[in-house]
C-alpha cells in the first residue's frame, strides 16, 4: 500500500476474528514504532507486546474505552521515559504502529493511556518501572468485518492559509 493511500484508508478497528498474529508481524510493528521521529533524538519509548488472553482480558477491564481488547489477538502497550516530550514521541510511535498495521491489512485501535485513571494499574500489571509513563495501548488483530471510514471533517473545514481566519480558496 502506498503511504498516502494507507493514511487515507486507515480506520480504527474494534472487532477481530480469532486468528493469532505471528511474532514476526508483532516485531515488525514495534520496529516501525521505534523508527518514529523523536524530539532531541531521545527515543524514550519502550513497547510491551501482550498476547496472553488473560492479560488482554485484564487490560480490557482496566481501560473503560478498551473493552474490545478482550477479543484482540495482541496489544502493543507504548510506554515512554518521563522526558520533556515523552507524549509527542510516544504518540508518533503509536501512529507509526497504526499505519504499519493498516499497511499489513490488520485491524488496530488506539486507546489513550496518558493521564488516565487506569494508567497506574496498567503499569503495575505489566511491571513497568516507575519512571515510565503509559502513552497508549494499541489493540491488534485481523478485522472481523470490513473497514468503514468514519466521517472526517472536509479539508475546506480545517485548512487555513497564512492566518487562522483565512479559509481554503480565500
Amino acid at each position: 500500500m502506498e503511504t498516502i493511500a494507507c493514511i487515507a484508508n486507515r480506520v480504527s478497528i474494534r472487532e477481530y476474528n480469532a486468528s493469532p498474529l505471528s511474532r514476526e508481524v508483532l516485531e515488525m510493528l514495534v520496529d516501525c514504532g521505534r523508527r518514529a521521529p523523536t524530539a532531541r533524538a531521545v527515543e524514550p519509548w519502550h513497547f510491551v507486546v501482550v498476547t496472553a488472553k488473560e492479560c488482554l482480558i485484564k487490560l480490557a477491564s482496566l481501560a473503560p474505552t478498551g473493552g474490545f481488547l478482550r477479543d484482540a489477538a495482541a496489544c502493543i502497550v507504548v510506554f515512554c521515559q518521563d522526558t520533556k516530550y515523552y507524549l509527542e514521541d510516544g504518540c508518533a510511535a503509536t501512529e507509526n504502529i497504526l499505519l504499519a498495521a493498516a499497511d499489513q491489512g490488520l485491524g488496530a485501535c488506539w486507546i489513550a493511556g496518558d493521564k488516565k485513571e487506569f494508567a497506574p494499574e496498567v503499569s503495575l500489571l505489566l511491571d513497568a518501572p516507575d519512571h515510565m509513563k503509559l502513552v497508549s495501548l494499541i489493540s491488534l488483530g485481523y478485522p472481523l468485518k470490513g473497514r468503514k471510514q468514519s466521517k472526517k471533517l472536509s479539508l475546506q473545514d480545517v485548512l487555513h492559509w497564512e492566518k487562522f481566519a483565512a479559509k481554503t480558496g480565500s
